[in-house]
């Protein structure tokens, strides 16, 4: 069998889901997403996917589908449904079908789906070797923190890493590192952890907020400021982070050892401290 998918208040076999071919998100990519993770069965940091989700609503102009107890029931009922204890359910809402027309339809209903997939995110490969990533500019528009499916040039950026023979791609824009195509950049220079200010240049990442809290919470100095490719690849360790994937070490960046060519303490003291409590505070 395979899984049990939300679509607009049922619950459904996969092979069963479907939306509307006029609907907005197909045409216009006129939607947003969230990923949360699950380990144990259990949801990591809900509330900051659910508020983030309204935020990005609201700078949309959409209209939420669901109240905030509606939805962690929705994914709560997902996750038992199908069984999933380590993985993801990925939640999309679009302003809903309506003919095409570029002007926002009056009206609309807005479509909601949620499904799960399996992830081993604890125990990670990546997390134990270190990832590497090539540099790429930033060709995307603008709002990046609105959470969008306008996902194309971060799929590119993917595909431009696979083909040079790495994990990952690091965006730069006007010499500076934004983000990765699907998580926030960090730094760790002089002891202290650097990574991009929020603004609209980056997605304001869920896991970045706790991730920056529990390592002020131990005494780590952070700076939030805009860094530059030289100084990444001069830094004595690098790292991502991002919901799917946690704390994640970068040890290469465009052919760079970064610091020893191995993950670093300062990134391995920060994933367990974010699995550590994450896991304790999962709903």
């Amino acid at each position: 069998m395979g899984r049990i998918v939300y679509v607009n208040g049922e619950y459904v076999p996969e092979e069963e889901a479907r939306v509307s071919v006029f609907d907005r998100g197909f045409l216009f990519a006129d939607g947003v997403y969230e990923v949360t993770s699950v380990i144990g069965g259990r949801l990591v940091d809900f509330d900051g996917h659910a508020r983030r989700l309204w935020r990005s609503l609201g700078e949309l102009d959409m209209a939420a589908p669901v109240d905030g107890d509606e939805l962690l029931a929705i994914h709560r009922e997902l996750v038992v449904r199908n069984g999933l204890d380590e993985g993801l359910v990925y939640l999309q809402v679009t302003r809903g079908p309506a003919d095409r027309d570029f002007a926002y339809p009056d009206g609309a209903r807005p479509t909601l789906v949620l499904f799960t997939q399996e992830k081993r995110i604890v125990d990670s490969p990546a997390a134990e070797r270190g990832i590497a990533v090539i540099s790429i500019p930033d060709r995307r528009w603008g709002r990046r923190d609105i959470k969008t499916v306008q996902l194309l040039y971060p799929s590119m950026g993917k595909m431009m890493a696979k083909a040079a023979g790495v994990d990952d791609a690091w965006m730069v824009e006007d010499g500076a590192v934004t983000e990765g195509t699907s998580n926030n950049a960090y730094i760790v220079t002089a002891g202290k952890i650097v990574t991009r200010h929020l603004g609209e240049e980056i997605l304001h990442g869920i896991t970045r907020a706790a991730v920056l809290r529990f390592a002020r919470e131990a005494q780590m100095e952070v700076e939030e400021r805009a860094f530059t490719l030289d100084e990444a690849k001069a830094a004595d360790e690098a790292f991502v982070t991002s919901a799917s994937t946690f704390v994640t070490p970068v040890v290469e960046i465009d052919g760079v050892a970064v610091g020893s060519g191995a993950p670093g303490p300062v990134a391995r003291r920060l994933r367990e401290i974010y699995l550590d409590e994450s896991v304790k505070a999962a709903v």
